[in-house]
């Protein structure tokens, strides 16, 4: 699996630079990807637009921009405009009564890779694609499978770890991203504008 996320990231470097993915797994079926983006967006309904040129258009906004896919029993959120890591308030709110997977990078670093449920942060690891500066936070036994995948790799293999995120959370969740799905004209997109401070 670690493969396929190198392939993509092959093909769609412009990942590299920053990018956020979150994989909700709802607990309870009565919750939809309405609620999930209205907790995404600090409490309020985001706005809903349709881009000719995702890409180039995102990264002028300014704010978080995302495609929403739906997997088996769950919702995969891509923030591809400028790589925004999710402010803790608002995934531990997206946490409750479901179990939430992010991983996250920009252009300055940032690697981080965490898991959230019933409300709060459970696991964290901060700056994953540099072995000795890694940072743990919470129950790692929750990211074991992640620490086993990043031992495998070579210690510069940056774009192997970032794959290695994709790839665990995946193999976590049964929620993906395909390349294809990257190349699109006139695509839905959510922009999200309420992420105020807690």
């Amino acid at each position: 699996m670690i493969d396929h996320y190198r392939d993509l990231f092959e093909r769609q470097q412009w990942l590299e630079d920053g990018l956020c993915w979150i994989v909700v797994q709802p607990l309870d079926e009565e919750i939809t990807v309405d609620d999930l983006l209205w907790r995404l967006n600090g409490g309020r309904d985001p706005e809903e637009r349709t881009m000719a040129y995702p890409r180039e258009e995102a990264f002028e906004e300014g704010v978080p921009v995302l495609f929403v896919y739906e997997g088996p029993g769950a919702w995969g959120f891509l923030e591809f405009s400028h790589g925004f890591a999710t402010p803790d308030h608002i995934l531990a709110e997206l946490s409750k009564e479901s179990r939430v997977w992010m991983t996250t990078w920009h252009f300055k670093g940032g690697h981080t890779i965490l898991y959230a449920a019933d409300g709060k942060i459970r696991a964290r690891l901060r700056d994953f694609i540099f072995a000795e500066h890694i940072i743990q936070e919470g129950d790692q036994s929750v990211l074991a499978g992640f620490h086993a995948m990043l031992d495998r790799l070579d210690r510069e293999d940056y774009r192997g770890k970032r794959s290695a995120a994709f790839a665990f959370i995946e193999a976590s969740t049964g929620v993906g991203l395909e390349g294809d799905w990257l190349d699109v004209e006139e695509a839905p997109v959510i922009i999200l504008d309420n992420w105020n401070p807690a």
